[in-house]
């Protein structure tokens, strides 16, 4: 399977927005989302809408809540109501009713096939973007939303004129996960059931991104300064860039502080929106 996109919730979406513009990033115009809250149901208006940093095979979904008494179709404003910040990843790479199978065979989901779409503007003219998702079931995974992404409509989604950013960002390198250390093993079992591929340590390798499982007690040493406002918890997304030094000229430019990390450097949570902003080299 391959990390296909971060989902970032927001209600100060604008200010979310102009930061990772600032950042360098090459951000979609906004696109409203309807949803279907059930399989085969029809789409309807959602309170959401988003903008997206798109990198050819992957993505970072940033989600505003634009209209919090629209509907709620996929239930994220409980989720948002913990506070803005990273609350979730979508896999690709398998079509929607094996991946409904799987999980539903593991316990994991009982969401069905969910269809999904938002308007987006081509240079020819307006189309809808289609996708099929399914949802793992939230009792089994409270760190955020977490489901499958299915892209009818691919050539709508990735368009040329939004995959160069000034930043030099080519593609999600990385999430961090942070999980209380006693609960480590039951979550890299949990996600191997998910992912469908056993560990390498305590990472899940993916076609494309990484997944890094981090127990609490290690996450100064990942993350130096960070502080867990809960457990679990997405704690940063990173991603990769062709260079560092340019990417760290939109940090000092946008006047936000930066932490190195062995790989590279990150943007503190406080200072990112609320989830840490990581950068590596490619």
């Amino acid at each position: 399977m391959n990390l296909d996109h971060t989902v970032f919730l927001a209600r100060d979406y604008a200010a979310v927005w102009q930061l990772h513009e600032r950042l360098g990033f090459t951000l979609s115009p906004p696109s409203r989302h309807k949803a279907a809250r059930t399989s085969g149901s029809e789409p309807a208006l959602s309170c959401t809408a988003n903008r997206c940093a798109y990198f050819g095979d992957s993505f970072i979904e940033l989600i505003g809540i634009v209209d919090a008494d629209a509907g709620d179709p996929w239930h994220v404003l409980p989720i948002v109501a913990l506070g803005d910040g990273l609350h979730g990843l979508s896999f690709g790479g398998e079509d929607s009713a094996t991946a409904e199978r799987r999980l539903r065979e593991a316990g994991l989901s009982t969401s069905g096939v969910l269809a999904l779409q938002r308007d987006v503007d081509l240079p020819e003219g307006p189309r809808t973007a289609r996708f099929r998702s399914v949802h793992l079931r939230r009792d089994r995974t409270p760190e955020g939303i977490l489901h499958t992404a299915e892209h009818l409509t691919p050539e709508y989604v990735h368009q040329p004129r939004y995959l160069t950013h000034p930043n030099g960002a080519k593609g999600l390198h990385s999430v961090q996960l942070v999980v209380a250390d006693a609960e480590l093993p039951a979550y890299l079992e949990r996600y191997e059931q998910i992912l469908g591929r056993p560990p390498s340590g305590t990472s899940f390798p993916l076609g494309t991104g990484r997944l890094d499982l981090v127990p609490a007690g290690r996450l100064d040493e990942v993350l130096p300064g960070e502080l867990a406002p809960r457990l679990p918890y997405f704690a940063a997304q990173t991603v990769a860039v062709e260079n560092l030094d340019a990417a760290r000229k939109f940090a000092a430019e946008a006047g936000v502080p930066t932490v190195d990390t062995r790989d590279g450097f990150f943007v503190p949570a406080a200072h990112a929106g609320g989830a840490a902003l990581g950068f590596a080299e490619r």
